[in-house]
């Protein structure tokens, strides 16, 4: 048993010892802030934006009350003219067919809605990430003057003082560097061209005889 007990020694003490590697010291986080939508909304850039994409909100207005006006008094003057019980078969058939031709002019107005809606709102996308990927240069060269090492969203945040807030500095050097942006956004690019047919296999040859 003590010899057992001297070689385990004896091993343990042939064992080296590692001490512990020192934990890497980081530096503290210094945070700065910005609120996104204020700096999008309030920048130089937007309010030009704004203005230029307003015709185009106005006339999709425009065009869907004259659409909804249309299409109502349609409707009604379907409702009204609907054959009673008993009526000749070829006024029933009339007017089914009017129905057919007025729900296929409230689904193309539905489609046409949607289609400037969509056009409005990738415009409205265009200019948001003009904005957004002019900012953010920006936003890095204030971080870089504070020291800072982390910019966040001021909306992410539950509470802070106003002097990790740099939204003002974002916008003022923001109006300076882009006052104005292309509310056209670029056309998509175009899809590949279909690959050419395989040529035919040739004939095969006639069996010898």
């Amino acid at each position: 048993m003590k010899k057992m007990l001297m070689a385990l020694a004896l091993a343990g003490a042939a064992l080296p010892a590692f001490a512990p590697a020192a934990a890497q010291q980081l530096p503290p986080a210094v945070i700065v802030l910005v609120d996104l939508a204020e700096m999008i909304d309030t920048s130089a850039a937007a309010k030009a934006a704004a203005v230029e994409l307003k015709p185009k909100a106005d006339a999709l207005q425009s065009r869907l009350g004259t659409l909804r006006t249309s299409l109502q008094a349609e409707e009604k003057t379907l409702r009204d003219t609907q054959p009673q019980q008993g009526a000749p078969q070829a006024a029933v058939q009339a007017w089914q067919a009017k129905v057919v031709e007025f729900q296929n002019r409230q689904q193309q107005a539905e489609q046409e809605v949607q289609r400037r809606q969509q056009e409005i709102e990738t415009s409205r996308q265009w200019i948001i990430k003009q904005i957004n990927d002019a900012a953010q240069p920006i936003i890095g060269q204030i971080m870089r003057e504070r020291g800072a090492t982390i910019a966040m969203d001021e909306r992410a945040t539950l509470q802070h003082t106003p002097a990790v807030d740099i939204t003002a500095d974002v916008i003022a050097r923001l109006d300076k560097a882009l006052p104005k942006v292309s509310i056209t956004p670029p056309a998509p690019p175009a899809a590949p061209a279909p690959a050419a047919p395989a040529p035919a296999a040739p004939p095969a040859a006639p069996p010898r005889r």
